[in-house]
């Protein structure tokens, strides 16, 4: 099956209509496993002509983090990821080059959490760790 059939079918299948700027962004976002920010998204998508607004950038990488498509990892207050790998693992990120790099959920071992708050359970655990190059 051609790759714009596959994001086709993950798309329906995750109950997201496949318009064309979803499409756009869908196949570049969910063709190999990376992370990108909206803006990396958004220029990219220019760069080869699509004329999509910001506004539905933001809109359609929201609806698919919604869905379950991807996954939203935040590095700080002003820097959001968008990562094609949705299932559970951790992250190092380099605060010089700006680079998200996975670290396998099995590379990262916790042997106890703190007692949590009254009438919550633990969803899941992701660490970011945060690394700068030797200087």
């Amino acid at each position: 099956m051609e790759y714009k059939q596959q994001v086709e079918q993950q798309l329906r299948s995750s109950g997201v209509q496949p318009t064309k700027q979803r499409m756009e962004i869908g196949i570049l976002l969910l063709a190999t496993p990376q992370h990108m920010s909206a803006d990396q998204i958004l220029g990219e998508l220019r760069t080869a002509g699509s004329r999509v607004s910001k506004a539905t950038v933001y809109n359609t990488l929201n609806l698919f983090a919604c869905r379950g498509l991807v996954r939203e990892v935040s590095v700080d207050s002003t820097r959001q990821f968008f990562d094609s790998t949705i299932h559970p693992h951790h992250h190092f990120y380099n605060i010089d080059t700006g680079k998200l790099t996975d670290i396998g959920i099995d590379e990262l071992e916790f042997s106890q959490l703190p007692e949590l708050p009254s009438g919550t359970e633990a969803q899941d655990v992701e660490v970011i760790v945060r690394v700068r190059n030797k200087h």
